[in-house]
């Protein structure tokens, strides 16, 4: 029996599999002593493809009254990253919950996936700092979106 992890391993997805795309570059000062972009780097990547959903006004994902904090992040490494170079960061909504998110996101550099990681968000109330479920019509937005977080006009 495979679990998801190895099926995904043996299988990496690729950057089309994603709706949404961020690119950065790999600066020099992301490299460890081996030479490659350290594995905490990774997590950066990672965040800047969160961040532009969550936060950016063309996908309205901003809540008066309450944030998203970062509940968990999973990150399986499937290679290795060199500077000079430009990665791609692809990212999906691959679970929605009552007042969470999981996006589903991976890492390329010339198409190869480097990293995958499963994210989840939970979005709280700014006073109580509990979970609070999500508006309706951002659910229903994310529900019909299929994977991506469609664009407000």
């Amino acid at each position: 029996m495979t679990d998801d992890t190895t099926a995904r391993r043996r299988s990496p997805p690729r950057p089309d599999d994603f709706p949404h795309h961020v690119v950065q570059t790999i600066r020099y000062r992301d490299l460890d002593l081996q030479s490659h972009v350290n594995n905490a780097v990774f997590a950066t990547f990672f965040e800047a493809g969160r961040v532009v959903l969550l936060r950016g006004p063309r996908h309205a994902m901003l809540v008066p009254g309450a944030s998203w904090v970062q509940a968990r992040l999973a990150i399986d490494f499937l290679g290795e990253m060199h500077w000079p170079a430009d990665v791609t960061i692809g990212t999906r909504v691959a679970r929605l919950g009552t007042s969470s998110l999981t996006f589903g996101q991976a890492l390329f550099v010339n198409d190869r996936c480097t990293a995958l990681a499963d994210s989840t968000v939970v979005l709280i109330d700014g006073e109580t700092r509990r979970p609070r479920p999500l508006p309706e019509d951002l659910a229903a937005r994310l529900r019909a979106g299929d994977g991506a977080v469609p664009e407000i006009d």
